[in-house]
């Protein structure tokens, strides 16, 4: 069996609705596409129609995926006006729900949240988890001006970790994306290292310590951090340094997140299997951003067991999922 546990859709009434955002991101139309606006440094072009459902079953049944793990791309709604945000979100889980019942044997969904309204945000993620049959949750790495450790959104990690169900971690256009904006750097590198900071914040900000069940996914190979880890435990072990909110080596806390497969690179995928081992490395496309059959060749090329393999295609998607 193959999981795609990182592949994106995009409801257009989403896009509607971040046409209404007064602030950044926001999306304007352009003919019967959008254009995704992150402050005045970035902008996406956005054609819904690359994420159909015909196309994207077309993609998987062409790379032999039996069940893709879907997700709204970057803004999430976090990332808006608050009552914005709020209504974005229900769109959104409406949307994979949708998807989902229409589909029961080839999708499941992970829940956007208003992470910006930690109330609202509690009363989506159970109508998210209850009604609509969503079996993760999405965080965009920043809830607007709230960092990922503040503790003013503890009440959702302890609702989170007693459904037990995994947060993963997305990147999103960085607020200090400006000072790499030039030559694609944001989407080469920005969003990585975005993403990254936010999982180490997860760990050093005292969050996998006061939720010792939570469980956490971190896209890309770990973006940055596999590579950078020993300068991390170097400065936290022998430094003493960032060391506040925890009482464990900082690799414990690592050692908790699943990585996943998407990085176009084979010494990239070499060095997350080394790092996460066989249990907490999940097989992921990022589609319809890179072709599927990029990744089914980089694991196929992996030379690790065959066993170990089986893990990372489904077998740790279905025991973290609950598929």
């Amino acid at each position: 069996m193959r999981i795609d546990c990182q592949s994106h859709l995009f409801p257009r009434a989403y896009a509607e609705a971040l046409t209404s955002n007064p602030g950044y991101p926001r999306a304007a139309r352009t003919g019967a596409a959008y254009r995704i606006d992150y402050w005045s440094f970035q902008s996406f072009h956005l054609d819904p129609e690359i994420y159909a459902i015909n196309r994207v079953l077309e993609h998987m049944d062409a790379e032999r995926i039996d069940l893709s793990v879907v997700s709204v791309n970057m803004p999430g709604p976090e990332a808006l006006e608050p009552e914005l945000g709020i209504r974005a979100a229900r769109i959104c889980n409406e949307y994979l729900a949708e998807v989902v019942m229409q589909h029961p044997d080839r999708f499941r969904g992970l829940a956007c949240l208003p992470w910006q309204d930690p109330p609202s945000a509690l009363l989506e993620l159970d109508r998210a988890v209850h009604e609509l049959g969503l079996v993760g949750v999405m965080f965009y790495a920043r809830a607007g001006d709230i960092e990922v450790d503040d503790p003013v959104l503890d009440p959702v990690y302890a609702r989170v970790e007693e459904l037990g169900i995994p947060v993963v971690l997305h990147p999103t256009v960085p607020p200090w994306g400006a000072t790499m904006s030039d030559h694609s750097m944001i989407t080469m590198v920005g969003l990585m290292v975005e993403q990254s900071t936010a999982a180490l914040r997860l760990i050093l900000g005292g969050v996998l310590e006061r939720f010792a069940r939570l469980k956490v996914v971190q896209p890309h190979c770990g973006g940055v951090l596999p590579y950078l880890w020993g300068r991390v435990e170097n400065q936290t072990e022998v430094m003493g340094r960032g060391r506040e909110h925890i009482s464990r080596p900082v690799g414990e806390y690592y050692d908790r997140v699943y990585l996943d497969t998407v990085s176009p690179s084979l010494p990239a995928l070499r060095l997350a299997w080394e790092f996460a081992g066989a249990d907490r490395l999940l097989f992921g496309s990022d589609h319809p951003w890179v072709d599927i059959g990029v990744f089914t060749e980089l694991l196929e090329a992996l030379d690790i067991p065959q066993d170990a393999k089986e893990k990372i295609w489904s077998g740790n998607a279905r025991e973290l999922f609950g598929i």
